[in-house]
């Protein structure tokens, strides 16, 4: 029975064309790619926030926010990139700009700024995030950049990721044109032939090491992390690669097929979330450098972590057979694998969306998902506590802005953003993945809830 608060919650009229059914009685493509839709809150985030997640991770890099100081609370606490060498990345340096610099200019404020931070810590490589206010007031960030990069002997990169300018996508695009300002840099004459970049794997909880660790063990030596854990002088010398792997679709495709175009390193895209999509990308980058003995290696560390995997797996999955959840990420490749993922330990996914998938994506959703799975697109607060009532799903699995909706509606949560503090990829990830979604979902609290108890207490006052 659909709950009175599921029904009292309607779906703006032109949001629904950015929902679906899978197998729904008139299916059509799904509206994505797209400015939200005003007033209807968006969880999706600015194009400065986009920017800053995917070049924040670069450890020994200096990254100056230039703007108001509210904008730099956005820092390494609230993301959990980890490094294995320099702590730079972990300060959050701003600008500070206020109504007198509104009025008459900020870029003295910033030259000033950048002399002091690389006289203090002297970083490889410095990058200036520009704000909102930034293009209103029209500062020449370039410049200033251009001007004190002369002075330091060291690239500082202006980053075009003014908020408005458009979504989180568009601050992807603006942070992969600025990276690629050290790309071509560096010496590659050392590099192998069996040699790789990992884009778009932000090293949280040390995630990067892992995924590195399985293509160290194939014979593969692993260039450059972009972004994760990642360094100015590694990013230099990435040209040198013969492949490169994009597990963040959305933020690091347009940087992949720029290197393609200009520098002829293809690339694959992958995820390293869940048993098969892991296995999937080890076997493809075997494939891609069609060699009988890094097959042969390949099956060996697959055989290897899985013979360790799935008893374990076994248990949770008896446990969890015919729980349901509801997806709500930024990128859409994460989305593939967790309704995979899930599914390995016997869960459903009974709602799924993405803040930045195309309609390429959705499809691909629509072929892996059960028929009445719901998919939405730029979704906000109200349609996803709507739908999680009416499919009276038992877990949300999503970032810090969804972890809210689900606990004040009395669903278990699990943290897959870059919050997270324990490794969710590869296959030790899937292993903790297992773990975190028993704990949440077996809970005995959640019968407590109120829309559980609600439910129960309707039950009885209709036996009665």
């Amino acid at each position: 029975m659909l709950s009175a608060a599921a029904k009292s919650i309607s779906v703006l009229p032109a949001r629904a064309a950015s929902i679906t059914t899978v197998g729904g009685q008139a299916p059509a493509a799904l509206a994505c790619d797209k400015a939200s839709l005003a007033g209807s809150v968006t969880q999706r985030a600015c194009a400065f926030c986009g920017s800053r997640v995917v070049l924040y991770p670069i450890a020994d890099a200096l990254h100056l926010v230039h703007g108001p100081i509210g904008c730099a609370a956005y820092t390494w606490d609230i993301r959990g990139a980890q490094s294995s060498g320099p702590q730079l990345f972990r300060n959050s340096f701003s600008t500070d700009l206020r109504e007198m610099d509104v009025i008459y200019g900020g870029e003295k404020k910033l030259g000033a700024a950048l002399r002091e931070l690389i006289a203090r810590h002297s970083p490889k490589a410095a990058f200036v995030y520009s704000t909102c206010i930034v293009g209103v007031i029209g500062d020449d960030v370039s410049a200033v950049c251009k001007e004190v990069a002369a002075e330091v002997g060291i690239p500082v990169i202006p980053v075009a990721s003014e908020g408005f300018k458009g979504t989180k996508k568009d601050g992807y695009r603006a942070a992969c044109d600025a990276v690629y300002h050290l790309i071509g840099s560096g010496n590659t004459a050392d590099i192998p032939k069996f040699s790789i970049n990992l884009l778009g794997d932000f090293n949280i909880a040390g995630e990067t090491w892992v995924i590195r660790n399985y293509f160290e063990r194939m014979g593969i030596t692993v260039v450059a992390t972009l972004t994760g854990d990642g360094r100015v002088d590694a990013i230099r010398r990435c040209h040198g690669a013969t492949l490169n792997l994009v597990q963040c679709s959305g933020s690091m495709t347009s940087l992949a097929k720029r290197m393609e175009k200009e520098h002829g390193i293809p690339f694959l895209r992958v995820s390293f979330f869940g048993i098969e999509d892991m296995s999937a990308a080890i076997y493809a980058v075997a494939n891609f450098f069609n060699d009988d003995v890094l097959r042969e290696k390949a099956q060996q560390v697959i055989r290897e972590e899985l013979g360790a995997l799935v008893p374990e797996l076994r248990m949770y999955r008896t446990s969890l057979e015919g729980k349901k959840a509801a997806i709500y990420v930024g990128g859409a490749f994460k989305a593939f694998s967790l309704v995979r993922a899930l599914r390995s330990i016997g869960m459903s996914t009974a709602i799924v969306g993405t803040q930045t998938g195309d309609s390429g994506d959705y499809e691909t959703l629509e072929n892996i998902c059960e028929p009445g799975t719901i998919i939405l697109d730029d979704s906000n607060p109200l349609e996803l506590a709507k739908f999680c009532l009416e499919k009276d799903v038992d877990l949300f699995i999503g970032g810090v802005k969804e972890r809210p909706i689900a606990y004040k509606l009395g669903i278990g949560f699990c943290d897959h953003n870059h919050e997270r503090k324990e490794a969710l990829a590869g296959y030790v990830g899937m292993l903790n993945f297992a773990k975190e979604v028993y704990a949440t979902v077996m809970s005995p609290v959640w019968q407590f809830t109120p829309r559980r108890d609600a439910d129960e207490l309707f039950s009885i006052g209709a036996s009665t």
